[in-house]
C-alpha cells in the first residue's frame, strides 16, 4: 500500500513539474514574440511617419515607440496568463491584476484630469460671461498684455516684449485681472 501511495506522489509531482515547465516555455515565448511584435509595430508605424506627421503638427510625442511598447506590453501579458492557466492559477492572479489595473487606471484618470476639468470649466465660465476677448489688454499677477487667443483650456496673451505666456483659464477665474484700455 506505501508503494503504490509513493507511485501516485510521484506521478503527481512529475505532472505538476511538467506543467511548470511548460508554463514557464510559455511564458518565455510570450516574453521573446512580444519583443518581435512591439519591434515590427513600432517599424511599421515608422514607416508611415507618424512621429514626423506629428512634429510637422507642432506634437512632439513619441507615439511609435509608445504605441510598439504597449503592443509588447499586452503580449507580456497574454503570455503570463497563458502561463498561469497551464498551472491552474489564471483566476486568482487574474482577479489581483484586474484590481491593480483598475487602480492605477482610476488613479491615472484622476492625475490626468485633476487641472484639465477645472481649466475646461473655467473656459466655459470665460466664454459664457464674455469677460475678455480677444485683443483686450490685462493685467494679472505680474502679466501685462493683449488677449490673443482664448480656447477652452488656456488663454494667449502677448506682452510688450512680444512674449507670448499662456495663462490656464482657471487662474483667469480665481485672480483678480485688470481688463486695461487697450495701449496705442
Amino acid at each position: 500500500m506505501v508503494q503504490l501511495q509513493s507511485i501516485f506522489e510521484m506521478t503527481d509531482m512529475s505532472a505538476f513539474m511538467l506543467r511548470l515547465i511548460a508554463a514557464l516555455t510559455i511564458i518565455l515565448l510570450g516574453l521573446v514574440v512580444g519583443n518581435i511584435i512591439g519591434r515590427l509595430v513600432r517599424k511599421i508605424l515608422h514607416s508611415f511617419e507618424i512621429d514626423k506627421v506629428l512634429a510637422e503638427q507642432g506634437l512632439k510625442f513619441p507615439l511609435e515607440k509608445f504605441i510598439g511598447s504597449i503592443v509588447k506590453y499586452i503580449t507580456y501579458f497574454i503570455g503570463l496568463i497563458w502561463g498561469l492557466a497551464e498551472l491552474g492559477l489564471t483566476t486568482i492572479i487574474l482577479e489581483i491584476l484586474l484590481v491593480i489595473l483598475l487602480v492605477l487606471l482610476v488613479s491615472f484618470i484622476i492625475l490626468a484630469f485633476k487641472d484639465f476639468v477645472p481649466n475646461i470649466t473655467a473656459g466655459f465660465f470665460v466664454h459664457r460671461k464674455d469677460a475678455f476677448k480677444k485683443g483686450d489688454y490685462i493685467k494679472m499677477n505680474g502679466v501685462e498684455g493683449e488677449i490673443v487667443e482664448i480656447d477652452l483650456i488656456e488663454t494667449k496673451i502677448k506682452t510688450k516684449n512680444g512674449d507670448v505666456v499662456f495663462v490656464p483659464n482657471s487662474v483667469l477665474t480665481k485672480n483678480q485681472v485688470i481688463k486695461k484700455a487697450k495701449k496705442s
